[in-house]
């Protein structure tokens, strides 16, 4: 399906650039859509490949299980079936740093660890409430200093790539809270309890 719409767009600009003449000025930008592609895509590879490394070293030096034990009353409170798997809350944990830093990129393979180790603790087949409660925060997630928004940012000239700070806190904060509130909601919901 996505293909479909991407050919379709791809379709109707070059129909569209032919019947107003503007072919020439659409391959134009094609090529430098394409080199900046490139070079962004190589910006952010850098800084995502400085904080993974991080993470790994943060993984196997025990500052996972340190991070689990100062974040554990709150994943306890958030994801009790958890409570006292300290495997889990430190790949949880984990995830939550990263995305507190604004590396959502970064945050997916700690995300995808985490998820496959609740799994594991899951016997059935359906999700339980803390999975679905980690895939809803790790969608809304609250992000303290956001590097991939910065480092597009500066790629894209901004003289304060940092300048949107209060913006970043306040609209994450609150989509956040929104979520969390709305998972918890319906958690007691006699629909979910079926």
């Amino acid at each position: 399906m996505l293909n479909s719409i991407w050919f379709g767009m791809m379709a109707a600009s070059i129909l569209c650039a032919a019947a107003t003449g503007r072919l020439g000025e659409l391959s134009t930008a094609l090529l430098e859509g394409a080199q900046n592609a490139v070079e962004f895509s190589i910006l952010l590879l850098g800084s995502m490949c400085v904080w993974l490394g991080f993470l790994q070293v943060a993984e196997e030096s025990g500052l996972s299980r340190l991070f689990a034990r100062l974040l554990s009353p709150v994943i306890r409170r958030l994801f009790p079936e958890y409570g006292q798997d300290l495997e889990v809350q430190g790949k949880i944990s984990m995830n939550l740093s990263a995305n507190l830093l604004g590396l959502g990129n970064a945050a997916t393979p700690l995300g995808l660890a985490a998820m496959e180790a609740m799994k594991e603790k899951n016997p059935g087949q359906t999700p339980t409430r803390g999975m679905i409660l980690f895939v809803v925060m790790n969608t809304a997630s609250l992000q303290l200093i956001p590097m991939n928004m910065a480092a597009m940012r500066a790629a894209n000239g901004s003289v304060e790539p940092f300048g949107i700070l209060p913006e970043i806190w306040l609209t994450s904060a609150a989509s956040l809270a929104v979520s969390l509130a709305a998972c918890k909601l319906l958690e007691r919901h006699w629909v979910w309890n079926r």
